[in-house]
C-alpha cells in the first residue's frame, strides 16, 4: 500500500492501496527487523526505554524497512499485554513516521489477541503479525477462525506469522487459501525453513492483494527468487546494513554481490545457534554497544565460553566491541 503521513505523526497504510508517486508499494516490503525487547538485569527485568530508542536508532540509520516489536526475538512470550502495549506505543512515538511499525498481537487466546489487537490498532501500529495459537493442536478450521475473527476486529492489515517450531503447527496451504480473500489479510511470514512452505504459500497468494515474506535468514535470497516480496531478519538487528544491503542486490539483479551478502550472514548465525532465542543475539548487540540486557527467564545468559565466539564474530564483521 502506499504510506501516507498523518498529522500525528505516524503513517499508516492507505487502505485502498492506491499508487504513491505512481508506484505501487506493498503492505509488507524490504528488510524488516523484528526488533529486541531491551531488558534491565533489575529483579523484575523491567523494559529499559533508553536502550530501545539507541537500537531503533540504529535500525533507522542504517536502512530496515520496517520494524516489527513482539515477534520471537522481541520475546512476546513472556511480556504480558500492558507491557506490549506501551513498549509498542514508545517505539511507535519514537519512529515518528519515518517507517512503519509493525506489532505482534497474536497469543494461545482469541480473547487475548483481540485485546492486543484492538489496542495496537489504537496506539498507531501500522500493521499485525499475528501467530498462530501455540501448544493447543488445534485443527485447520478453527485456526482459519482465529485468524478471521482477529482480522474483523480491525481495519489495519494483519500479517499471518507461521513458525511450526514454536506453535506446532505449520499454517497449512489450504488454510493460506481461505485466509487470503479476507480484505486486511494482506501478508504472511513463513519461518518454517521449509521452501516448499514457501512456494505453497506463494500459490496461495496468487492474484491476491497479499503479501509472503520469508522469515529465515538463510533462505532470503531463495525466497527472493520464488517472488517473496520481503524478510523479517532477525539477524538485522546486529548486521542491518548486510541484510539491507543483500535485499537491495536481490532486487537490482546482482546475482553475485547477492551470493556474497548471503554468505555474509551465516557468522551471526552460527552464534544464534549456540543458545535459545535470543539469548545469543542479545549478548552480540551488548557486546557490540547496545544495552539490551539479557533475554528473559527461564533463558538464561550465556554459556561459558560463548562471549570468545561472539567477539569473533563482531571481528569478522568490523563491529567494535566492549
Amino acid at each position: 500500500s502506499s504510506w501516507r503521513v498523518h498529522s500525528r505523526g505516524q503513517i499508516t497504510p492507505d487502505k485502498h492501496r492506491n499508487t504513491y508517486r505512481g508506484v505501487c508499494m506493498s503492505t509488507f516490503k524490504g528488510v524488516i527487523v523484528p526488533m529486541v525487547t531491551p531488558f534491565n538485569r533489575d529483579e523484575e527485568q523491567s523494559i529499559n526505554y533508553e536502550a530501545a530508542e539507541q537500537l531503533l536508532e540504529k535500525l533507522i540509520s542504517e536502512g530496515a524497512d520496517g520494524i516489527f516489536t513482539f515477534g520471537s526475538n522481541g520475546e512476546f512470550h513472556v511480556c504480558n499485554p500492558d507491557e506490549k502495549i506501551k513498549f509498542s506505543k514508545f517505539i511507535i512515538e519514537k519512529t515518528a513516521g519515518r517507517l512503519p511499525v509493525y506489532v505482534g498481537t497474536g497469543a494461545c487466546s482469541t480473547k487475548e489477541a483481540l485485546y492486543m489487537s484492538c489496542e495496537a490498532e489504537a496506539i498507531g501500529a501500522d500493521a499485525l503479525s499475528v501467530i498462530n495459537p501455540y501448544f493447543l493442536g488445534i485443527s485447520d478450521q478453527q485456526l482459519v477462525e482465529y485468524f478471521k475473527t482477529v482480522a474483523a476486529s480491525v481495519k489495519i492489515p494483519v500479517l499471518l506469522y507461521n513458525i511450526p517450531k514454536g506453535t506446532g503447527k505449520n499454517i497449512s496451504k489450504e488454510a493460506v487459501e481461505q485466509l487470503v480473500t479476507i480484505e486486511n489479510i494482506k501478508g504472511i511470514k513463513d519461518s518454517s525453513g521449509n521452501i516448499d512452505n514457501l512456494k505453497d504459500y506463494l500459490d496461495a497468494a496468487a492474484g491476491h492483494d497479499v503479501d509472503v515474506l520469508v522469515g529465515s535468514d538463510g533462505k532470503i535470497s531463495e525466497a527472493h527468487a520464488l517472488g517473496a516480496q520481503g524478510a523479517i531478519a532477525g539477524t538485522a538487528n546486529l548486521i542491518t546494513k548486510v541484510v539491507v544491503d543483500l535485499w537491495k542486490a536481490l532486487e537490482a539483479g546482482n546475482a553475485e554481490e547477492a551470493a556474497r551478502l548471503q554468505a555474509e550472514i551465516e557468522p551471526i548465525r552460527d552464534i544464534l545457534h549456540l543458545g535459545s532465542t535470543p539469548q545469543t543475539l542479545k549478548r552480540s548487540l551488548e557486546l557490540a554497544g547496545y544495552s539490551v540486557g539479557p533475554a528473559r527467564f527461564p533463558v538464561t545468559e550465556v554459556a561459558e565460553g560463548v562471549d570468545e565466539k561472539i567477539y569473533a564474530m563482531l571481528d569478522h564483521y568490523g563491529i567494535v566491541h566492549n
